[in-house]
């Protein structure tokens, strides 16, 4: 029988078996410990110390250049590292212990800088720009530059004084790390050569969050994927380039996917020139203007399955007048437009959900509180093969306007749901102007390049 004599023994044995079993786990942690330093450099075995008050960049590159000649990784122990103007030699693989093993800026250049390198690979590492002024010539915190695989995993990139990461042709992967507070934006690649940006957050930045861009119009390839952008502010102005949660520029073929955008000053994405473009499964909130812009000289745009939840305009799939064409908008909610900006609006103005003009298909999507138009369909004469349906656009000024200027091309507007708009479901505009009655109450529209059809109106 159990009485309180045999529990207080069996309790005590339990005691001191957990007591032997926690000496056991504790040496195997040790163990494990040892285990991920073999094969690496300690710093601290290379005079490289955490917590000193010296400037520690001499030190710092004989480590690394000594780590390049070995073909070693190199493991910093936590503690505050402050160094400058250290150029990384070829192959570097540099880590330390996540959220405690700090890199400094001191000041007069640069922090981390690469040239033609062949492998970096950066992990667990802090690396902090103090807000500290930056030499022209830098681009960035970490500025590097034709590197054939980088790693950057596990870090944060704060504090710094332009850039946070500035990549000009390099290929690899940014992941895991958290980047905030830089003067200008979080992640600037150029000229990509296959990168990776997943599963980062970039926030509080002055200028933009992820940028990639080209110098000419070309294949790209950068996948930017289960990111977190936020708090993306445009401190030196403009009415687009700056201000951006994710923009694509001239880069062609890039994947913009599964991310969660939201405060940025212009747009959550915004595609600038760039062809074979992929953007689904956002979540965009709060965008000064356009959430999801696909603009100027591009061929080819899939905006799919995105939701924009407040901005000033919805989805823009635009400028036929530059030779933007061929998309398709499908299936993606819109809703809580504005009629503010950050700049006078050019007619028609905000507060518009899905806008679109040549060789696009725009179906099973849902609008709902655009102040000004459900849909705007073509500019002007810039209006080519668009067709409309199946969609449902609910609490609008009007619920879908389309040009009907002379020399506008064909457009087919069937199937779709209108409720509760105030100035008419389906109406024809001279450019901002509106120019008929409402079109969903007769299959006649009188203009032989449109076709309007079947249309529900509540």
């Amino acid at each position: 029988m159990l009485n309180r004599r045999n529990l207080l023994v069996g309790t005590a044995g339990f005691a001191v078996l957990g007591l032997s079993l926690g000496k056991v786990a504790a040496a195997n942690l040790s163990g494990i410990e040892k285990a991920s330093m073999r094969g690496s450099i300690n710093a601290a075995e290379l005079g490289v110390q955490p917590g000193t008050l010296d400037d520690q960049s001499k030190a710092f590159a004989r480590l690394l250049r000594d780590a390049n000649d070995r073909d070693m990784p190199v493991f910093l122990p936590p503690g505050t590292y402050v160094v400058s103007n250290l150029s990384l030699p070829g192959r570097v693989r540099l880590s330390g212990v996540p959220g405690a093993t700090r890199i400094v800026y001191g000041g007069d250049g640069h922090l981390f800088m690469a040239e033609q390198a062949s492998h970096i690979e950066l992990t667990g590492l802090v690396f902090d720009g103090t807000n500290r002024p930056m030499g022209d010539y830098a681009q960035g915190l970490l500025d590097l530059r034709r590197v054939a695989h980088l790693v950057v995993d596990n870090c944060q990139v704060t504090g710094s004084g332009k850039n946070g990461l500035a990549l000009e042709r390099v290929a690899g992967r940014i992941e895991r790390s958290d980047v905030s507070g830089a003067a200008d934006a979080g992640i600037y690649s150029v000229e990509a050569g296959g990168l990776a940006i997943s599963g980062n957050t970039v926030s509080d930045c002055a200028n933009g969050g992820i940028l990639v861009h080209r110098w000419q119009a070309a294949q790209d390839g950068t996948m930017v994927t289960g990111n977190r952008v936020e708090r993306i502010g445009a401190r030196s102005g403009g009415t687009g380039q700056n201000g951006n949660g994710i923009n694509a520029f001239r880069a062609g073929n890039v994947v913009i996917s599964g991310n969660v955008v939201s405060d940025c000053a212009f747009s959550a994405i915004r595609a600038n020139s760039s062809g074979n473009l992929r953007i689904s499964d956002n979540t965009c909130s709060r965008s000064g203007e356009t959430a999801i812009y696909s603009e100027f000289s591009f061929e080819g745009a899939i905006i799919s399955n995105n939701i924009v939840d407040g901005a000033a305009n919805g989805i823009s799939i635009v400028n036929f007048n530059e030779g933007g064409r061929m998309g398709v908008c499908t299936g993606n909610i819109v809703r809580n437009l504005s009629t503010s900006g950050p700049y006078p609006a050019d007619p028609p103005g905000f507060g518009v959900g899905i806008s679109v003009e040549a060789d696009t298909t725009v179906s099973s999507n849902v609008v709902e509180n655009a102040p000004l138009y459900g849909m705007q369909i073509g500019w002007g004469p810039y209006l080519r093969n668009v067709v409309a349906m199946g969609n449902i656009i609910r609490k609008a000024g009007t619920g879908i306007v389309v040009s009907v200027v002379e020399g506008a091309g064909t457009a087919v507007i069937s199937d779709n749901v209108i409720d509760g708009t105030l100035h008419g479901a389906i109406v024809g505009q001279r450019w901002a102007e509106p120019a008929t009655g409402d079109l969903a109450k007769s299959t006649d529209t009188g203009y032989p390049h449109l076709t309007v059809e079947r249309n529900k109106v509540s």
